[in-house]
């Protein structure tokens, strides 16, 4: 019995005394698998802050290289005139030409004469090529979206808008046909007649009747006061019209740089003349113009210069007169077509009594009896608005001849 008792005391003893090592390895285990954790945790976090520090590296290098860059001179922007011997003739910004060497790891297949190119400011040497760029005036005179004018709204014209439409549309839609003939498609028209017949509407009409792209700008946007810079205006406009052919080139009051050639002393009469003069080799010069078609227009026909007019350049002259009475009722019905008006309103006798009153005269008319209809509540325009309309135009007219202005535009 004795016994028995001692070996059970002996294994609770064994029992108890294993405890405390089961513990133990048991907190060494939680101890070990929190320090893997850890470990991990600080291993992900090194990752993570080697990638920042390898990107705020490379963005300290990209702010180094742009201060770098500007802090250094700037460049010179020239033209390339001529390669002789691995080396170009440049024309730097400001006119002077220089023969200058060229960075032997530029592609010499693409340095050509007219190439723009960058040149150092201290050896003047070609350091890279550049791409063509026009002057913000010329890409500024592409119309993107096409005008809202249709040949529909002009009234009173339909002889001039047949022979526009002859000139410049119907070569560019039977090309073959001319070619059959053995003749010429006509290269320009010239518009002519007083201010606010309708010239400017016209040529918008024709921009939105065809797909080709429409260039337009004002004459005296083209007249430099800088020795070259006109010509070079007109250069750039007919070559961005080159490339983007189908083209048409609107040139609004044309007499501001057309105009004849006297012996002239002044320096900005003498650059307008070379202005005149590149655009006429444009024109009709030795590089055809193709399917680029020219639109100008002029209050003053008699101002310009005779090679400017000659056929072969401005092939048809169109003169836009002010509207006679036919005319007139027509252009009361377009410009009144969706304005409500009395039954007293007779367009006929609108005519009758606006006799003189050019295009634009009478859209003011139709506008200022629409304004005074409205002042007064009324819902539709009678014909003491457009009486008290005629007459306020009419004012006008005569105060803008009293004051030497000529037509009222």
């Amino acid at each position: 019995m004795s016994s028995e008792a001692d070996e059970t005391v002996s294994g609770s003893d064994l029992v108890s005394n294993t405890d405390p090592v089961q513990k133990a390895l048991d907190n060494l285990a939680k101890d070990f698998h929190e320090l893997s954790d850890k470990s991990q945790q600080l291993l992900t976090e090194k990752i993570f802050l080697e990638n920042e520090l390898s990107q705020l590296k490379k963005r300290a290098n990209r702010l180094e290289e742009e201060i770098s860059n500007i802090r250094s001179p700037p460049l010179i922007i020239g033209y390339v005139q001529d390669i002789v011997d691995k080396q170009a003739i440049v024309r730097s910004s400001n006119g002077t030409v220089f023969l200058v060497s060229v960075n032997r790891r530029l592609d010499s297949d693409k340095l050509k004469p007219g190439s723009r190119v960058a040149l150092n400011q201290d050896t003047l040497s070609v350091v890279d090529i550049l791409s063509d760029s026009w002057d913000p005036l010329v890409s500024n005179a592409e119309i993107i979206e096409s005008p809202e004018i249709r040949y529909s709204m002009i009234g009173g014209l339909d002889s001039q808008i047949k022979e526009l439409r002859e000139a410049i549309e119907l070569p560019f839609e039977k090309p073959e046909a001319f070619s059959d003939f053995g003749i010429e498609p006509p290269t320009g028209v010239l518009l002519t007649g007083p201010p606010g017949t309708g010239k400017t509407m016209l040529a918008k009409a024709v921009a939105n009747s065809t797909k080709a792209t429409f260039l337009g700008l004002v004459g005296a946007e083209l007249a430099q006061k800088y020795i070259g810079e006109g010509g070079r205006m007109v250069r750039e406009l007919f070559e961005m019209a080159r490339q983007k052919a189908p083209a048409i080139i609107f040139i609004d009051e044309i007499d501001s740089i057309g105009s004849k050639r006297l012996d002239v002393s002044t320096s900005g009469d003498r650059e307008v003349q070379r202005t005149l003069m590149q655009l006429l080799s444009e024109m009709d010069g030795f590089e055809s113009l193709g399917d680029v078609k020219i639109i100008a227009a002029t209050n003053r026909p008699e101002l310009l210069d005779a090679a400017l007019i000659r056929p072969g350049r401005f092939d048809r002259i169109i003169e836009i007169p002010l509207p006679d009475l036919e005319s007139r009722e027509k252009i009361f019905g377009v410009h009144g077509i969706s304005m409500p008006m009395s039954n007293d309103v007779d367009l006929r006798a609108l005519a009758k009594i606006s006799e003189g009153f050019s295009g634009a005269e009478i859209k003011s008319v139709v506008v200022e009896a629409g304004t005074s209809a409205i002042s007064y509540g009324r819902k539709s325009a009678s014909k003491s608005d457009f009486l008290t309309a005629i007459k306020k135009v009419e004012d006008k007219r005569k105060e803008a001849i009293s004051n030497g202005d000529g037509f009222y535009n």
